[in-house]
């Protein structure tokens, strides 16, 4: 097979491990939750594909914990830094995340909608 049917094979691997540690930590099994993200990033390393945005906001970059909003995460807004923060209450952790970008991406699309008027 070639080399890209490997990687999007291993792409869809990737995702229905994502879809299977939510479940799991839905269902309250965090341990199993985190042993889904390590054979995901297992994956990722060995065919060399990154995880989308949203998939790599689901864990903890120290400790690569699932983040559980309310068991194992905190989330806070931080407005010195203009950043979402998301503490992880495992390690202790903080992962920032700016929003600036998405307010500048909101104000672009207003002032467009502006001028065609």
């Amino acid at each position: 097979m070639l080399k890209h049917a490997w990687k999007k094979i291993a792409s869809e691997r990737i995702a229905i491990l994502f879809r299977q540690a939510e479940d799991a930590a839905k269902s309250g099994n965090l341990e199993r939750a985190t042993r889904y993200l390590f054979l995901a990033r297992k994956l990722a390393m060995k065919y060399n594909l990154r995880f989308s945005r949203e998939q790599r906001r689901k864990f903890c970059h120290k400790c690569y914990t699932w983040l559980q909003p309310g068991k194992n995460l905190e989330v806070r807004i931080n407005s010195k830094l203009k950043a979402v923060e998301y503490i992880c209450k495992s390690c202790g952790h903080i992962n920032r995340y700016p929003y600036i970008k998405e307010k500048k991406a909101k104000k672009q699309v207003h002032q467009s909608e502006k001028t065609k008027k």
